[in-house]
């Protein structure tokens, strides 16, 4: 399991949420697999309350399900779940991205340029842990530049099935589009130009839907039935 670095000011029970999350995302915690919070709590150096607190707020978004007198399971994959995180990614993104079209500035336009380029040579280098940090970044900024971090922050929080997916897409697909997907919304943006923008990422936050078929064929074992 992946320890993260614990932030300035955060709870134990806030950091246990996140380290939990990012695990159960990046397949460390496997679909289907129970997770005990003795172990949990040892992992991370914490007491059994702020597991089993995280626990609870992570079954709120459905990627843990609790069984009392049981334990705690690592959610498998409802596809139903992943279409309405990415529906939802979708509309909200598709406003941003035509927002940022009108205000971005020369500084923003070089940050996302330059984000696009450690992209590329994360690809190029297979370093796909620090292709999907610099690919959460790029939309992270995108909401940064329309001024609705907290709308970031709430999106992520209902993204985590479709995160899961999109970590598989890693894995099972063998021509990534994803540096692709983001150089052609940036170009759109420098151009100024909001509905080729919007289509973009519209289509970037729909192409899981074209991955399926290899990842279900590598990961079938993950999906709820």
């Amino acid at each position: 399991m992946d320890l993260l670095e614990k932030q300035p000011k955060e709870t134990a029970r806030d950091y246990a949420v996140r380290v939990i999350r990012h695990n159960i995302v990046k397949l460390r915690l496997q679909p289907g697999t129970m997770v005990s919070e003795n172990e949990l709590a040892t992992e991370m150096g914490l007491s059994r309350t702020p597991i089993r607190e995280a626990l609870i707020e992570l079954s709120k978004s459905g990627i843990v399900e609790i069984y009392p007198q049981h334990g705690s399971m690592v959610s498998k994959i409802d596809y139903d779940k992943v279409e309405e995180a990415s529906f939802t990614r979708r509309v909200v993104e598709t406003a941003v991205v035509r927002e940022v079209c009108g205000i971005a500035a020369e500084d923003d336009i070089a940050r996302l340029d330059e984000n696009i380029s450690l992209q590329r040579l994360y690809l190029e280098r297979n370093n796909t842990d620090k292709l999907m940090v610099a690919d959460n970044d790029f939309h992270r900024m995108l909401f940064a530049i329309a001024k609705k971090p907290l709308s970031f922050e709430l999106i992520r929080t209902l993204a985590a099935h479709f995160d899961r997916v999109r970590e598989m897409s890693l894995m099972a697909v063998k021509h990534l589009r994803i540096v692709e997907d983001h150089a052609a919304i940036f170009d759109a943006i420098k151009a100024r130009d909001p509905d080729r923008a919007a289509v973009s990422m519209h289509m970037h936050l729909s192409r899981y839907q074209l991955d399926k078929e290899a990842i279900y064929e590598k990961y079938s074992r993950y999906f709820a039935d």
